[in-house]
């Protein structure tokens, strides 16, 4: 598979080692242009390169999104239409400065980010785990034994695309729901948010799970 990346920090460049290491093709790209990738790219090897964002966009896929949220506007909706897109943002109003909408928990970030990306097929993943979690904790073997990454999402084929994804990364995904409810479960604070649990420990800890396909 062929995936985009915008935004090269912990999230971005930790996700492109997953996906590389699982066999995928790689363009990553981050706001300072891909000529500051060199040395992300040497370390991911051949199977990746820098891009810049819309490139990224239009190169994958499926494109994964770890930017600060406050900068959401910034992505090429055009680009990204009739795409998965993976939201692997977090709203935190100290750094991505106060979105009254989302103080108000009258919607998610992650409807947002689908608002300005019309007919792109938004899937929230990747956001709950610690970046260092992330990068060391996905392992072969049996399926309950592995960590689980959240997702959540409106498209049913778009939240399969991804669970498949995550799978192959070495974890195991669980099904939140839509970004209205499982979105809002694995914002931080709330729920989902930074749980290192098992497969099998998952309904223990936060009941059952709309389980992808």
């Amino acid at each position: 598979m062929r995936i985009g990346i915008i935004g090269s920090g912990n999230i971005g460049a930790t996700a492109a080692r997953l996906f590389v290491d699982a066999g995928h093709e790689v363009a990553i790209a981050n706001s300072r242009g891909p000529e500051t990738l060199g040395e992300v790219v040497d370390g991911l090897g051949p199977r990746a390169h820098a891009a810049d964002a819309a490139e990224a966009a239009s190169f994958g896929d499926v494109v994964l999104v770890a930017i600060p949220f406050g900068r959401y506007r910034e992505l090429p909706a055009s680009e990204l239409a009739d795409t998965t897109v993976i939201d692997a943002t977090n709203y935190y109003p100290q750094r991505d400065g106060n979105i009254p909408e989302l103080d108000a928990d009258n919607t998610t970030s992650s409807e947002l980010l689908a608002a300005h990306l019309p007919g792109a097929r938004v899937v929230k993943a990747f956001n709950t785990l610690r970046w260092k979690t992330l990068r060391d904790g996905g392992k072969p073997g049996p399926r309950g034994e592995r960590l689980v990454l959240f997702l959540a999402g409106d498209d049913r084929d778009a939240v399969d695309q991804v669970a498949r994804l995550i799978e192959e990364t070495g974890y195991a995904a669980v099904d939140a729901g839509r970004l209205e409810d499982g979105g809002r479960r694995q914002q931080p604070g709330s729920a989902l948010s930074g749980k290192e649990i098992t497969a099998d420990k998952v309904e223990e800890v936060v009941g059952p799970a709309r389980q992808p396909s």
